[in-house]
């Protein structure tokens, strides 16, 4: 049986949106005063961003848990390319995946990014679908 996500995003007046979430929160979604919105808000291609992002990061965070791995600080740094011509999207995304520590495990590390990569995030295979990616793994030792 296929899972199905329902979100409601409702209107709050001039360009601001609040949308819900399964998980119970909800955020608004704004676009740029210089473009007429208010700026109060997420906007709505750099929120796929942070989907791709968080999506792989928590693949990658239960893998290194699993693998007992340590690790002081995790992040990753996703720049997108937009197309000139509407409707605009992400035709280049380029995805950084940054650890620091002093005792970095990097097989291990880059094995649990590429399974996120290639096998557990949908969200990665979404922007498969539509982008050119470039990911590349950086190990900071301390």
């Amino acid at each position: 049986m296929s899972t199905t996500n329902h979100i409601t995003t409702k209107w709050l007046g001039n360009m601001a949106f609040e949308s819900n979430n399964p998980s119970g929160h909800s955020f608004k979604i704004d676009i740029a005063k210089e473009d007429g919105g208010d700026g109060s808000g997420m906007r709505p291609k750099a929120l796929m961003l942070s989907s791709l992002a968080g999506c792989s990061g928590l693949d990658v965070a239960s893998l290194m848990k699993k693998m007992k791995l340590e690790v002081d600080t995790f992040t990753i740094e996703t720049k997108a390319n937009l197309t000139d011509e509407h409707p605009k999207y992400y035709d280049k995304v380029a995805i950084e995946y940054h650890f620091h520590g002093a005792n970095l495990a990097e097989k291990k590390l880059q094995r649990a990014v590429d399974l996120s990569i290639e096998k557990y995030c949908g969200v990665m295979e979404m922007f498969r679908r539509f982008a050119e990616l470039k990911i590349e793994t950086i190990f900071h030792h301390k």
